[in-house]
């Protein structure tokens, strides 16, 4: 899936979901529950500066990821632009102009590359930054980086590198585009705020200076995902496609907030007060997937995330999201990710 990009002049109030839904509680609710299992973990953040000319090229996640997190299963990162122009170019995708106020996001892990002329991420950044991220994350480095060629041309950001659970299934996550950049001058909320937080406390050496950094890191991801699910959402993302979908919105919050409940298509349709091969037909079409198979995905999702987050007994955790015996869930369980749930939780444990 190619990057979308918010027009810098759009009018951002047009598409909200609370109109296109009108279900604005149970979007809200369903959009916290997906967030919540998506278990951020601020693990970089540091303001840079580079001085023209330069080039820095972050390599696919999975070549630094066990230097920084490696108990998560993919690390994000974005970089808000405050003073540029300079480019983004993700590996095999054209190179984007990035002006001052921009923010791009890379939710997959791609490799990439930030430089004041358009150059793309090569196998030579593996070793440089596998250096710097093991740097940075002992707490080696400064919170401010300096560095590039040393010409009159600069550039200020702000970088963050973010862990976060995505297997066994994520639908926001999955559904997100390779890069998304949106231009602070559009965005609401809070979320101009926060930069300008995170700007005042790069610039000062507070005692826990790192720590407020990490967590503000992921209360800005959180408002970056935020914006780009009320504006940009609901035509390119499948899940939000649903979410403005009245039927497919009370379906999804059923399943949500009823998660441990013994669904059926029969009893689900009853509840929708609609038709069994309607809501098959509508909710695989808008989703991708029919409505048991959304339930079993996620179900072994939250299933993951307590096996991570809590020492309750393994059938505890099958009952609560809805398999009637530690059997059945470990079938399941292994069926998805490969090992049983006593297994992922040893490992996670160790990482």
């Amino acid at each position: 899936m190619l990057g979308t990009t918010m027009k810098r002049n759009h009018n951002l109030s047009s598409d909200s979901l609370a109109q296109t839904s009108g279900t604005a509680g149970g979007v809200d609710a369903l959009i916290s529950n997906v967030l919540e299992n998506i278990r951020l973990q601020g693990a970089v953040f540091f303001a840079w500066r580079p001085s023209w000319p330069f080039a820095t090229g972050v390599p696919n996640e999975r070549h630094f990821r066990d230097l920084i997190l490696p108990a998560s299963d993919q690390v994000i990162s974005y970089h808000v632009v405050i003073e540029g122009p300079c480019w983004a170019t993700v590996e095999g995708e054209p190179p984007v102009r990035l002006e001052g106020g921009d923010i791009i996001l890379f939710p997959h892990g791609d490799a990439y590359a930030i430089s004041n002329q358009p150059r793309g991420p090569s196998d030579e950044d593996i070793e440089p930054a596998q250096q710097f991220f093991a740097l940075m994350a002992a707490g080696e480095l400064p919170l401010i980086i300096e560095n590039g060629g040393g010409g009159p041309g600069q550039n200020r950001l702000v970088c963050g590198f973010l862990g976060c659970d995505r297997y066994p299934w994520n639908p926001l996550l999955e559904g997100l585009p390779r890069y998304i950049l949106l231009s602070r001058s559009a965005l609401e909320g809070p979320v101009n705020d926060l930069i300008d937080i995170v700007l005042r406390e790069c610039g000062h050496s507070w005692a826990g200076s790192r720590f407020v950094m990490r967590r503000l890191g992921e209360l800005l991801f959180i408002e970056v995902i935020r914006q780009y699910l009320q504006h940009q959402g609901l035509t390119n993302n499948p899940w939000m496609r649903g979410l403005a979908d009245p039927l497919i919105a009370k379906c999804l919050s059923l399943l949500h907030s009823r998660i441990a409940e013994t669904w059926t298509l029969e009893k689900l349709a009853a509840e929708l007060n609609c038709s069994r091969s309607i809501l098959a037909e509508r909710f695989s079409r808008v989703i991708g997937v029919p409505p048991m198979k959304y339930l079993s995905q996620w179900r072994l999702q939250v299933a993951a995330r307590l096996l991570r987050d809590r020492p309750d007994k393994i059938l505890s955790i099958a009952l609560s999201v809805g398999y009637e015996s530690e059997m059945s869930f470990s079938r399941a369980f292994k069926r998805s990710m490969g090992v049983s749930p006593s297994v992922f939780r040893r490992s996670v444990q160790v990482g």
